[in-house]
């Protein structure tokens, strides 16, 4: 009978041991870079006063987002004129260590600040800063493994408001937007591998996909979008997208044998379609104008923000097929998205975390706190049943929404 009740305590445990699944957010966009998490069992409702803050940090001016991984969480910011790289325990908040250097805050138009988000594979971490430093850390320790400048060791132009391109770890390549249609660095070395020329690139990070059973991947260049091979940086095919100041910033979005592409500035978006090298326009409209953070595709629909900084903006819901909308909610303005668990996690641009659910009948808010203040655009992220989220100004908070 004792036997029983211990296996029966044991199927229990093991049944929510898989039922609440964390999961590791160790690069932009996510494991499957997509903004869409396969954790489950997080909290996604609270009490009024909001979810349980875990713990505060301040990391100096930016937008870069949260890579988390091994029970560490890493971001970037910039104060006195350096940037740095934290890494934090994730239970506590205790700065395990921390990776200056000597860096301009760089405010055009905006705060200034870091942009790209850091990379963790393994026992390493990648970084990358507005001006080009480009850096190869231990993820344990912070210690420089390697380092390289875009714009000094390979001749890279840099673009108006400096590099942007989260890094992107493909075997043993190191793959960054950067140069005219991409680079290519070796991981464990720094040593270039392959690049496509030294113009100003874009601002997305690389997006792999797979077209006929080959490898590709999608680099979004300051004025087009090209399909290259990863191993040598040779190109497949390639469509026109040119926005006012070059400002294509959020990533593409590739579903099948399909693109997605989304600008501000009053671009709009387009689904565009390729086949043995061939590329043809689906259809283009002005409703979804994503300024910088990509939208999140779920169920045949597109979830993002679209406007641009100082007019009126909005979370909206898209039909991918058709570019139908379904729906726009206003409360949100500029802020960014992830999901997990058919919800979407979104941080409002003055600082309210949403809760929203992911269908296209309509904006339905589950629940709502306000957990920052000040300017919120950068991606909020969900990781081991914490929910991440910054404000321009460095203020870091980590939300306690495990079951």
């Amino acid at each position: 009978m004792k036997r029983c009740h211990l296996l029966t305590l044991i199927g229990l445990f093991v049944a929510h041991t898989l039922m609440a699944a964390g999961v590791d957010w160790y690069r932009w966009r996510g494991p499957d870079l997509n903004g869409i998490s396969k954790e489950t069992g997080w909290r996604s409702s609270w009490p009024a006063e909001g979810p349980k803050k875990l713990w505060t940090a301040q990391v100096g001016t930016g937008f870069a987002s949260f890579s988390v991984s091994a029970n560490r969480v890493f971001t970037t910011g910039n104060a006195n004129s350096q940037d740095t790289v934290y890494c934090f325990d994730a239970d506590t908040g205790k700065i395990l260590w921390r990776h200056t250097h000597a860096h301009p805050l760089d405010p055009k138009y905006y705060e200034g600040g870091t942009s790209a988000t850091p990379t963790v594979d393994g026992s390493r971490v990648y970084t990358l800063s507005k001006r080009g430093h480009l850096f190869c850390l231990e993820a344990a320790t912070g210690k420089v493994i390697w380092s390289k400048h875009l714009t000094e060791d390979f001749g890279m132009k840099m673009p108006e408001w400096g590099f942007a391109s989260s890094p992107l770890v493909w075997g043993d390549l190191l793959l960054l937007n950067a140069g005219s249609a991409g680079l290519a660095v070796n991981k464990n070395t720094g040593q270039l591998a392959w690049q496509n020329g030294k113009d100003i690139c874009g601002y997305a990070s690389v997006v792999p996909f797979q077209e006929g059973g080959v490898t590709r991947i999608a680099v979004l260049g300051a004025k087009t979008l090209f399909a290259l091979d990863p191993q040598s940086g040779k190109q497949a095919w390639s469509f026109p997208w040119e926005t006012k100041y070059d400002v294509n910033a959020a990533d593409p979005i590739i579903s099948g044998n399909q693109v997605f592409l989304s600008s501000s500035y009053g671009k709009g978006c387009a689904l565009i379609e390729f086949k043995q090298g061939n590329v043809r326009q689906i259809y283009a409209n002005k409703y979804m104008r994503n300024h910088f953070n990509t939208c999140v595709l779920i169920d045949g629909h597109l979830y993002g923000t679209t406007g641009e900084s100082g007019q009126a903006s909005y979370l909206m819901c898209m039909e991918w097929a058709t570019g139908n909308v379904k729906w726009q909610e206003r409360s949100v303005g500029l802020g960014a998205l992830m999901a997990a668990d058919g919800k979407l996690i979104v941080q409002g641009e003055k600082g309210e975390l949403l809760i929203v659910q992911a269908t296209p009948e309509k904006f339905t808010p589950l629940v709502r706190a306000q957990v920052l203040s000040g300017k919120c655009w950068t991606t909020p992220v969900l990781s081991q049943g914490r929910i991440y989220c910054r404000n321009a100004a460095g203020q870091v908070v980590a939300l306690d929404v495990r079951q």
